[in-house]
């Protein structure tokens, strides 16, 4: 036999186990989604609980992953965020943020600093010099003042620090919400009250699921979309993209009626970490009040 036809049949035999191998792939893929979407809520929150700690998701391809929420009960996720909150009683993190205000799309994003302590809620935000509102600061303690903050938040604010009402108009001059909704136990508490309505309305399932990688961080996008939108729903559409490793939301883009994007998260860097009452205090001579 020529060289030139044995080599032929050598790629075709070759390609042919990789098509073949692939398929095997595949069929695992779907067996093993199937297996899981078979278990119950409970069996399926430790199962995603388990292999979130382990490491296993983040190994698992894109199409593995897509095909593994599809699986899911839509009941799961909510269960699995609320299972994992307490791991986060206490900690720190960053995050870019924009928010359209009054109609206008800011051009930098907010890159901020924030500290969190749950019970009692107290947190300590400051805005970090490559983003909008560079220096800012704000402390609020719901222990001692739950309808105020302190801190300088831009025009007079940003030259005096002065106490504040957490819904005044110098707190939401940069933002459509309070204070206490800065942190990730909003954001997943927003997903389970809307979830709620979502059922409500038919809306089972997410319209659309996929991995991103958004500003280097790998998630599982689940986009969830109504007919009716807003005034009825948080939003028209919302991409919420879920980590690999822990039970919380990475990131959030939120879209108006219009299709317009109103508002868009991504926590970069999240750490369970123990704070002293010092770190909620304005008299800290590390901050700037």
């Amino acid at each position: 036999m020529p060289r030139a036809a044995s080599g032929l049949r050598f790629a075709c035999a070759s390609l042919l186990c990789l098509v073949l191998a692939s398929l095997r792939a595949h069929a695992d893929t779907a067996d093993e989604a199937a297996r899981i979407g078979s278990l119950g809520v409970e069996q399926q929150v430790q199962w995603l609980s388990q292999s979130a700690a382990s490491g296993a998701l983040t190994k698992l391809d894109d199409a593995q992953l897509v095909a593994l929420f599809r699986t899911l009960d839509t009941r799961t996720l909510p269960r699995y965020l609320q299972a994992g909150s307490g791991d986060f009683a206490s900690y720190e993190f960053t995050m870019r943020r924009r928010e359209r205000i009054k109609g206008k799309w800011p051009k930098r994003d907010d890159h901020m600093l924030v500290r969190v302590t749950r019970e009692p809620l107290r947190i300590y935000a400051k805005w970090l010099p490559d983003g909008a509102h560079a220096g800012q600061e704000v402390i609020y303690d719901d222990s001692k003042r739950p309808d105020q903050l302190y801190g300088h938040l831009g025009g007079f604010l940003g030259v005096v620090p002065m106490w504040a009402s957490v819904n005044g108009a110098l707190a939401r001059a940069q933002s459509n919400h309070s204070i206490r909704e800065l942190g990730i136990d909003a954001i997943t508490q927003r997903f389970i009250d809307e979830g709620r309505k979502f059922a409500e309305a038919g809306i089972t399932k997410p319209s659309n699921i996929e991995v991103k990688t958004i500003d280097g961080l790998r998630v599982v996008a689940l986009t969830y979309e109504t007919t009716e939108g807003q005034p009825a729903f948080y939003a028209k559409k919302e991409v919420l993209g879920l980590d690999l490793e822990r039970p919380l939301f990475r990131t959030l883009e939120s879209y108006d009626n219009d299709g317009e994007v109103f508002e868009s998260v991504v926590f970069e860097r999240i750490e369970a970490k123990a704070f002293d009452d010092l770190t909620f205090d304005p008299k800290n001579p590390d901050y700037r009040f």
